[in-house]
């Protein structure tokens, strides 16, 4: 869709699928990067969440992770006010210090809009929000947007791969039917099996479950009704973590766990034992490996998706991951022809995202203090990437947080989750101190009735789908 979309008839895309394949159901929440993805390709937002079923997602409420008991959300605003030395927390801080006794995350808007289930669009402060939706709609949405911009579509399954005898560069695939279907170019959407990046290409794969012990999930659509909260649930059990993702229409919920230390059977009874309607749909148990394709672009072949890599849907990075690879493949779609130089400046980026990405995902479980299980005790006592403890000990030691190139998830995303899971620096920047106490007690309490008088006006997040998105029923 985004291809033919932004190049129209410079290409002709022919888009192969399989309804015996279909789409799996699993990836329903997503991260606020999908909002500017939409705008860029003419999405609307009403006729997208009208199709799909869909519902505001402001963040992700944590439960059970640093401590059974523990809740807090990450949410996908800005803490506070910041200035150019540093991050509002060290304000925070150093009021603290003072003998202030508000909670940090009564100065972020969006976190506080979740808490008290309210939505509305604002633009001043502009809100920062995500979806969810029915990914099965969704398709759907996608494939008509695409057929109606010229792209082909052919119904079945491919059986062979054909490559050039001296470049080793695909030339044609073979469906099931005898039929050939040539191209110049090739986007492998074909899921973890990689057909074409993996089996063809030979990619090679860079496995992370030393670090990202889960490799399984069970996945159920059940009945709901009454409020609809605008952020997605992430439950910790004892083995792995549950979802819980409201639609208008339906909930999607599922169980992430580990099979080293529990059995599919346990973990669907774990999931069957935690759902808060009947079941509607039972979805097949999915196995996967964390990690990602070594080179995601191998000769006239990018992978996009599950076909490139995966990083546990956590932080419901899924989807943006997906939508990051063709943003990428259209800035450097190959009109020339492919080229080393060109595949290596796309794989280096995508690499850098990944690993950026994978790191803020261990963070969750290895800041931890649970160890009534082995699973939690494994999580909290491993080895992490030199790249993230760095990162977690200058935060610890300094109170730095920092945002680098090629990263997705801002200050705020860390320290939302390292505060949540009681991480705390032993130092704080004193830039704080330059106000005396009254002057900063009397900045803070104005920014923080600011947000409360903005959140109690704008209406619950039920009230706001019936007006602006109800469902469109097919």
């Amino acid at each position: 869709m985004a291809l033919s979309k932004q190049f129209g008839s410079l290409l002709d895309i022919t888009l192969i699928e399989s309804e015996e394949i279909g789409t799996v159901g699993v990836g329903e929440a997503t991260f606020p990067t999908i909002c500017t993805f939409h705008q860029m390709h003419g999405i609307d937002e009403k006729e997208f969440l009208q199709a799909t079923g869909g519902s505001i997602k402001l963040g992700i409420s944590f439960e059970n992770w640093a401590r059974k008991g523990d809740r807090y959300i990450h949410s996908f605003g800005t803490v506070g006010q910041s200035n150019w030395i540093g991050d509002f927390y060290n304000y925070w801080y150093a009021a603290k210090e003072y003998g202030y006794e508000g909670a940090l995350e009564e100065f972020c808007f969006e976190l506080q809009a979740a808490t008290h289930h309210k939505f509305a669009i604002t633009k001043n402060p502009r809100i920062n929000y995500a979806y969810h939706f029915d990914a099965g709609r969704y398709a759907r949405l996608l494939r008509k947007l695409s057929e109606e911009k010229g792209v082909k579509r052919i119904e079945g399954k491919i059986i062979e791969v054909k490559q050039n005898a001296d470049t080793g560069f695909i030339e044609s695939v073979v469906m099931e039917s005898g039929a050939r279907i040539d191209g110049d170019f090739f986007v492998d959407c074909t899921g973890f099996i990689g057909l074409l990046i993996e089996k063809t290409l030979h990619a090679g794969y860079e496995h992370w479950g030393h670090w990202l012990r889960n490799d399984s999930a069970v996945a159920l659509q059940t009945e709901f009704s009454g409020d609809i909260p605008p952020y997605t649930r992430a439950i910790a059990h004892d083995s792995g973590w549950q979802w819980k993702i409201p639609l208008q229409h339906r909930q999607g919920t599922g169980h992430v766990y580990s099979s080293a230390y529990i059995s599919d059977e346990d973990a669907r009874n774990t999931l069957l034992q935690h759902l808060d309607g009947d079941i509607r749909v039972e979805l097949r148990l999915l196995k996967f490996k964390t990690g990602r394709r070594k080179k995601a672009w191998v000769k006239n072949c990018v992978a996009i998706g599950l076909a490139g890599g995966f990083v546990e849907p956590l932080e419901s990075t899924s989807i943006h991951l997906i939508q990051a690879g063709i943003t990428r493949l259209i800035q450097l779609f190959p009109f020339a022809g492919c080229c080393e130089s060109l595949a290596k400046h796309y794989n280096e980026l995508s690499r850098v995202e990944y690993e950026k990405i994978r790191d803020f995902i261990i963070m969750h479980y290895k800041a931890t203090e649970r160890d009534d299980t082995p699973y939690w005790r494994d999580c909290r006592d491993m080895e992490v990437p030199d790249s993230l403890a760095e990162r977690m000990e200058l935060y610890k030691e300094s109170g730095i947080l920092f945002m680098g190139a090629g990263e997705v998830f801002r200050t705020d995303s860390w320290l939302q989750v390292l505060q949540g899971q009681r991480i705390f620096p032993q130092r704080y920047h004193h830039f704080g101190h330059t106000m005396d106490k009254e002057q900063l007690m009397q900045a803070l309490n104005k920014l923080k009735g600011d947000i409360s008088t903005l959140v109690s006006k704008i209406p619950s997040h039920g009230d706001f789908l019936k007006a602006y998105c109800p469902m469109q029923w097919d």
